[in-house]
């Protein structure tokens, strides 16, 4: 593509080049015509006579040797001590006995000028991608709340007034557990989530079974047909239900394929993880819920919110409803 201020572009050159070898028109007449240099002209001309129309496309300005480039072995010293040690421009020259600038330069080559671009965990470089389009591929996973006994839970009111709500949740009940304290028990919130578009679907169940999953993949498919969007893959966690040959089958009646996670890498399923701590703050803890009811009622008027309002900063500040134009054929 060319630059801001270049005289012609790749079409005004080959028309240049044309009249120079194809009309017989000189270098000076052809670029007096063109403002250009008569040199220009003579350049576009010849790369025209070897190389056709194509030769008139921008080439790399990169050159062909650079004999003061960091030698590979160096390079390999500087991001093995960046990834190991976390160290510096400044205190990575001084171990090697260079200039700090040139490690600068190398670690803005390899996309590692900035800690937050590297994975804390396993020192690799963060890898995001993004699927092209809605539905190329969906996020699943199961996220756990405790359930809030009546009057409240200990995030707002304190352990203490929370104890005793949960006392007489236990008795209005009858659930206890065999200790005899206070069963409250735990929502299995089930959330499947669109790479590209955001978009995401929600349901609070009792249990993280294969068949609740699969039941809730199913009823998401739908939603997103609804939205105009056709699954192609879901990616998941290695959870004994996603491992199951029910979810498998599931996955192939729906026409879906299915992929997981590698093992102990919840980075890759990034997208859904980070969703969970905003489903978090924006809807579980975000007020006083005097009742596991109050607060699951509570959902999908966030979700709604969530996917139609809300600014979200991996889109541009846009809600993810806005992301859903870019459905494959939506423009044929």
């Amino acid at each position: 593509m060319s630059h801001a201020n270049a005289a012609l572009t790749p079409r005004a050159r080959l028309r240049l080049a044309r009249l120079v070898v194809d009309d017989g028109w000189t270098y000076a007449a052809a670029s007096k015509m063109f403002m250009v240099a008569p040199r220009t002209a003579k350049k576009w001309a010849d790369r025209y006579r070897s190389e056709g129309p194509a030769g008139m496309t921008d080439r790399s300005s990169r050159p062909h040797s650079s004999p003061t480039k960091t030698a590979p072995v160096v390079v390999r010293r500087i991001v093995r001590l960046r990834w190991r040690h976390r160290l510096g421009p400044v205190q990575i020259a001084g171990r090697l006995g260079m200039q700090a600038s040139t490690v600068h330069a190398v670690l803005v080559r390899c996309r590692i000028s900035r800690l937050s671009h590297i994975d804390r965990v396993t020192g690799e470089p963060i890898r995001r991608y993004e699927h092209p389009h809605p539905g190329s591929l969906i996020h699943v996973d199961v996220t756990k709340f405790g359930n809030i006994p009546d009057g409240g839970g200990h995030r707002f009111i304190g352990r203490q007034q929370s104890k005793a709500n949960a006392q007489s949740t236990a008795r209005r009940t009858g659930e206890r557990g065999h200790d005899y304290r206070p069963r409250i028990g735990t929502a299995f919130v089930h959330t499947v989530i669109d790479d590209h578009s955001r978009m995401a679907y929600a349901e609070i169940c009792t249990d993280e079974k294969a068949a609740t999953a699969i039941a809730v993949l199913q009823r998401a498919v739908a939603w997103f047909a609804d939205h105009g969007v056709n699954v192609e893959r879901v990616l998941s966690d290695n959870g004994s239900a996603y491992r199951s040959y029910a979810w498998r089958n599931a996955c192939t009646e729906l026409g879906i394929k299915h992929k997981r996670t590698r093992p102990y890498r919840p980075q890759t399923n990034g997208k859904i993880e980070r969703f969970h701590r905003t489903l978090a703050d924006g809807w579980a803890y975000a007020r006083l819920y005097e009742s596991t009811e109050q607060r699951n009622t509570a959902l999908p008027g966030w979700l709604h919110f969530y996917n139609h309002h809300r600014a979200h900063s991996a889109i541009g500040g846009q809600p993810p409803i806005t992301q859903l134009t870019n459905l494959p054929g939506h423009h044929n």
